[in-house]
């Protein structure tokens, strides 16, 4: 044995009482945790409530509901989150205000070409160069729908915050009007989709969310304390803003904070403002959730929690201490502990690793176990393994009944990867945020690349067909359920419809444009372009049954007769970097247009 394995058997030994200590008192924390999810689960039990209804209150319908989006560099996936919610969402009454940066001039034209397309859309332009703070972002977006009240004599009664890569329910808005008689600030759960088993870094995003959404969320209400917002998913009663408003010199998001989310929720709390998480609930058949798609490269995750370890570890403790009582130091206590509980997770990982590989070397050369001999209080180690194999089963159940057993199955795996994860971005974060404070200068809106659901991911958020029939007026639900109970296998329900003579192509066409949030119309042989034409091969367009048209601004656009697919896209793609803009046109239009193409 050399001697420096012997030292670091001496420093190692030095170190598990301490670390024993912070894993047992962290554990400890989160135990209790889960026994408070336990009793809230009993108490439910023997008080039932009746579920809630898929219908929201009369009066609910009519509030008119602010949605803010605050971007930075999201050209990309802007103008696909808007046309899907806009067209998903059964909320009648909704408008979108996008804020954007004068100096990002393709995200300000990616919400001007929206605007063109959606009249609910209203780009809110910052007076100044970006980026700042989300909070800042938002705060303009505030003056802008302030902007539009006056111009319109109208008024919002709920603001919504989300983001650019947000899929939203189409219930969550109903929800959250129903809620919002009762309650100043309605947080709707946000989960991740789900990826495959090997998209590691994605799959710890998915077993903390699925954790926090059933345990956390619930419990912060339970024990008395605030409940922070998502950031996404928010719905704030106007009362509430102005509150926020006449508290803070008229900022409802406060600038300079990084996490401003949490920061309100705080706020409202300490106002006096009632919060709600509304528990998981399933309406129509679908978990009412924001879903997205978190980072899934190893640096962007770790860029993202650097920004909120910055401000909700950090910044919030320099703004607020412990103020607040106990209930809610009890929280920051647990929002916090990761400044210490992060690095001791991690560093508990690499010695139980080495611990591992020196006593099998030490039994295979016959030799005494180092730090065995260092440390003879080895025997109360295992009590940390009690919460920690707690914790571990409880969070595999949370995946398990959200996703599915064969996800959960990753959990144990995945736990070494977020706690690695967690450290970097705790450790860049207090790097980051001294470095600020030795120079004077502000922390800075941490960007995260964003990607907006496939096709295949949106389809469960979208309407269907016979729903839209219906609301719309173009046909009875008594015909409708004549329709589905003699369509013939096979047959698509539009066309049965149609061949049966109950709505016109052009109707079919309308409706499938609301559901699938793509443009429909007539286009005339004139406006088919022969560059367009020819920026795709003839066997392809011909095998896929679509048509280049048109390109313009960096977009190729196409006609089809067909909902587009993923694989039609992802074929497309691979011949050409423009922008892909799907147009529906009736079948009978797109063999005229074809022939002119000839």
């Amino acid at each position: 044995m050399t001697s420096w394995t012997l030292h670091l058997d001496a420093w190692i030994a030095a170190s598990l009482a301490p670390l024993a200590v912070v894993i047992l008192v962290s554990g400890a924390d989160d135990l209790f945790l889960i026994l408070v999810w336990a009793w809230t689960r009993l108490r439910a039990a023997r008080r039932p409530e009746p579920p809630p209804s898929s219908t929201p209150a009369p009066d609910a319908a009519s509030l008119r509901i602010a949605v803010f989006v605050p971007l930075w560099h999201e050209h990309e996936v802007i103008g696909g989150m808007l046309d899907h919610n806009i067209h998903a969402i059964r909320h009648p009454n909704v408008d979108f205000f996008v804020g954007a940066y004068p100096n990002d001039t393709p995200t300000v034209a990616a919400i001007r070409s929206a605007e063109s397309r959606h009249r609910s859309v209203h780009l809110a332009l910052c007076p100044h160069d970006g980026p700042t703070s989300k909070a800042d972002c938002l705060n303009w977006i505030y003056q802008r729908m302030l902007l539009h009240e006056e111009e319109f004599g109208s008024r919002f009664d709920i603001i919504v915050t989300h983001d650019a890569e947000d899929l939203i329910h189409p219930e969550a808005f109903g929800v959250i009007a129903r809620e919002s008689a009762r309650y100043a600030m309605v947080q709707i759960p946000v989960l991740p989709l789900a990826t495959p088993l090997s998209d590691i870094v994605h799959g710890v995003y998915i077993d903390e969310f699925s954790e926090y959404q059933i345990k956390d969320m619930p419990a912060r209400e339970a024990l008395g304390a605030f409940v922070p917002s998502n950031g996404v998913g928010t719905g704030f009663r106007r009362d509430a803003l102005e509150k926020l408003a006449a508290s803070s010199q008229n900022r409802i998001f406060e600038p300079v904070c990084l996490t401003e989310d949490y920061e309100n929720g705080l706020r409202l709390r300490l106002l006096g403002c009632s919060q709600r998480f509304v528990p998981l609930e399933r309406i129509n058949g679908s978990l009412v959730a924001t879903r997205e798609f978190f980072p899934r490269a190893w640096s962007a995750a770790i860029r993202q929690r650097t920004r909120w370890v910055t401000g909700i570890s950090l910044q919030c403790w320099e703004r607020n201490g412990w103020r607040g009582g106990l209930r809610i130091a009890y929280w920051f206590w647990r929002d916090r502990k990761g400044l210490i509980g992060n690095p001791a997770s991690l560093l508990t990982n690499l010695i139980l690793v080495y611990g591992a590989v020196t006593w099998a070397l030490a039994r295979a050369e016959h030799h005494p176990w180092g730090l065995a001999q260092h440390a003879p209080h080895l025997w109360f180690l295992p009590l940390t393994w009690i919460p920690a194999a707690a914790g571990l089963v409880f969070r595999a159940g949370c995946v398990a009944h959200l996703y599915h057993w064969r996800l959960a199955l990753g959990v144990p795996f995945r736990v070494p990867v977020a706690n690695a994860i967690n450290t970097l971005a705790s450790l860049s974060a207090m790097r980051r945020y001294l470095w600020a404070r030795l120079r004077g200068e502000p922390l800075r809106w941490i960007k995260t690349s964003h990607a907006y659901p496939t096709l295949a991911a949106l389809r469960e958020h979208k309407r269907k067909l016979g729903e839209i029939l219906v609301t719309s007026s173009w046909i009875s639900q008594s015909d409708l359920d004549a329709a589905l109970a003699s369509q013939p296998a096979g047959v698509r329900l539009g066309e049965h419809l149609v061949t049966g003579g109950l709505i016109s192509e052009d109707d079919l066409y309308d409706a499938l444009s609301l559901q699938q949030g793509l443009p429909a119309g007539k286009l005339l042989p004139r406006e088919v372009r022969r560059n367009a034409v020819r920026a795709l091969p003839r066997g392809l367009t011909s095998r896929y049954r679509v048509l280049p048209f048109k390109i313009d601004s960096g977009a190729l656009f196409l006609a089809s007769p067909e909902i587009p697919t993923q694989d039609l896209t992802d074929q497309l793609r691979g011949f050409t970097r423009l922008e892909l803009r799907f147009h529906l046109v009736t079948p009978t239009n797109f063999e005229e247009l074809e022939e002119s193409a000839v």
